[in-house]
């Protein structure tokens, strides 16, 4: 008897990863997720083990036109795979594509899909309104892109959107944020199937962190952008001009002339949050640019923005954006090359610690 086992016979023993590539998208949106799948393979010592990835099209027409000009030819259409299924992710999504009626068929499909029929249905930046189109988001709790969070909400609002987070699951539902956040997902998946150890090696072959040390949460803006008339914006440059200063209620509504009830209430009525939760955010963000930008030391950018204290600082950030104002600044510091925008930059820096 022949014992040997064919190829197709490995092959078919291997969980089975299908990402759909929408058009329009950001290309990392899928071959991040593609990548730590092959390179998990590639990691694992059995033949046997691993995955079969196939990119495909929601549509006949296989060509997916991304956002950066590349035409892709994808292997497959989704809706003509009729192997099983372990994981589908839906990566990226372009609005116009959304409403394209060519694009139906496809929503109808995986809105049949169950967990019986797919392990695991999972999305990268804006495929969660795939997902949310399809009704395989009601009720569940889902993350997008942060940029994108609040025309998910009001699109779908039986969908509980956390706009915070790189990537969570709700059961059999994987959602992440924006474009590297799907390669966050992507190595937790191949930990939730082979253990620690080989999502680590795929995360150094890849460069990346197997899990961001110090905060699990996207950096969008803390404050939305209001309208001119809205009295956030209205104040939110005399706020900046005095953030070193104590800003309280009374301090605020004199300079507007108002009471400070009539104050609080027309404030909390425009932006949803009241006057002290939208200052310490702008604190917060502000102390970010310096982070981001100058190499001020801490404490004395806790000052700047009002803070308080470097301790006080830390705190501040670890509860908005879960990292500390030390990690945030080795994240995300930009190299100033040009040498006449660090000169502006540092004497209208000087100018406003001059006046503290």
């Amino acid at each position: 008897m022949n014992h040997e086992r064919s190829e197709s016979d490995c092959q078919s023993k291997k969980k089975q990863v299908v990402i759909v590539a929408m058009s329009g998208n950001t290309l990392l949106n899928f071959a991040g997720p593609a990548d730590v799948f092959t390179f998990a393979n590639k990691c694992l010592s059995s033949s046997t083990d691993g995955y079969d990835v196939i990119v495909a099209s929601p549509t006949s027409n296989k060509k997916v036109n991304t956002s950066s000009g590349l035409e892709i030819h994808c292997q497959s259409c989704v809706m003509d795979i009729t192997t099983p299924i372990d994981t589908l992710i839906i990566a990226g999504n372009d609005f116009v594509e959304l409403s394209n009626p060519t694009n139906n068929g496809f929503y109808q499909w995986l809105s049949k899909l169950t967990e019986q029929n797919t392990r695991r249905i999972g999305s990268v930046c804006g495929g969660a309104f795939s997902l949310a189109k399809a009704g395989l988001l009601n009720g569940k709790k889902a993350t997008t892109h942060w940029d994108l969070s609040e025309r998910l909400k009001k699109a779908y609002p039986l969908v509980h959107v956390d706009s915070n987070a790189f990537f969570m699951n709700d059961g059999n539902i994987y959602t992440s944020g924006g474009v590297s956040s799907g390669i966050d997902l992507a190595l937790a998946l191949v930990e939730e199937d082979y253990g620690k150890d080989i999502a680590i090696t795929v995360a150094r072959k890849l460069v990346f962190y197997l899990s961001r040390p110090g905060f699990q949460t996207q950096f969008g803006n803390l404050l939305p952008i209001y309208e001119s008339s809205n009295i956030a914006e209205r104040l939110k440059s005399w706020f900046t001009e005095h953030l070193h200063e104590p800003l309280d209620l009374a301090r605020i509504a004199d300079h507007l002339n108002m009471s400070r009830r009539n104050f609080t209430r027309v404030f909390h009525k425009q932006t949803g949050i009241s006057p002290a939760k939208f200052i310490e955010k702008l604190r917060v963000e502000t102390a970010r640019k310096y982070l981001e930008d100058t190499d001020i030391p801490l404490e004395r950018i806790a000052e700047l923005c009002g803070l308080g204290n470097l301790i006080s600082m830390r705190r501040t950030f670890l509860r908005h954006l879960m990292t500390t104002p030390s990690y945030y600044r080795r994240t995300f510091r930009t190299a100033l090359k040009d040498n006449g925008i660090e000169e502006l930059l540092r004497t209208n820096l000087t100018g406003a610690m001059n006046s503290v």
